[in-house]
């Protein structure tokens, strides 16, 4: 889940309207290994140590045309938030029981719940769960992606080399270790903006 404030979603609005234009003037070229074929895909947003990410992230993302949605608590989604999440692709989660005596259901299935209920989907998750220092990701995307059925699409930005975009695209095999390495070494060359606050998963170095 994801903190937002309105100044947030409308700063990134007035961006977006001309994305391609506000990267290039700040410095930032993109890499665009998206296909326009993929309809649904888990996508991860990483390094993420900074709030400035956001903001690069998704000027790339709009200008590469990627249909990206961010889930958020539900109680966001009404008024006056609503209409600022819902323009910037919000869709909420909601993991109240169905019916009274059901246990609540794990993230894991709401978010699978989703690729079933929207046939065109690209979620976008960040594994390290905060900006600070994380030597262990949250594995949740993962399992969402193998239940889903969906590729795994790795988006990044590296602040060396002032890239950002879609790297690579993993269609994961159900051996987690192996598609986690593949993972982890897809990002451990690229540069953070602050490199002190970011840590690949240590479970899955060689």
């Amino acid at each position: 889940l994801v903190t937002i404030t309105p100044f947030f979603f409308f700063f990134l609005l007035v961006f977006e309207s001309l994305a391609a234009l506000s990267l290039k003037s700040l410095g930032w070229t993109m890499d665009n290994h998206w296909s326009p074929e993929i309809n649904q895909c888990v996508m991860i947003a990483a390094p993420h140590t900074s709030n400035w990410d956001a903001l690069y992230a998704r000027l790339a993302l709009k200008a590469m045309a990627v249909p990206v949605r961010i889930t958020i608590k539900d109680s966001y989604m009404r008024f006056p938030f609503g209409p600022f999440i819902r323009a910037m692709g919000g869709i909420g989660i909601n993991r109240r029981p169905k019916q009274a005596g059901e246990e609540r259901p794990s993230m894991v299935q709401v978010m699978t719940d989703l690729f079933a209920q929207h046939p065109k989907l690209v979620m976008l998750v960040t594994p390290e769960g905060t900006r600070a220092r994380r030597e262990h990701w949250k594995s949740g995307f993962y399992h969402v992606a193998i239940n889903a059925g969906v590729p795994i699409a790795l988006s990044y930005l590296d602040y060396q080399k002032k890239t950002v975009g879609v790297g690579k695209i993993i269609y994961p095999t159900g051996n987690m270790e192996q598609d986690m390495r593949e993972i982890m070494q897809f990002y451990a060359d690229i540069s953070p903006k602050f490199p002190e606050l970011f840590s690949l998963d240590t479970r899955y170095l060689p």
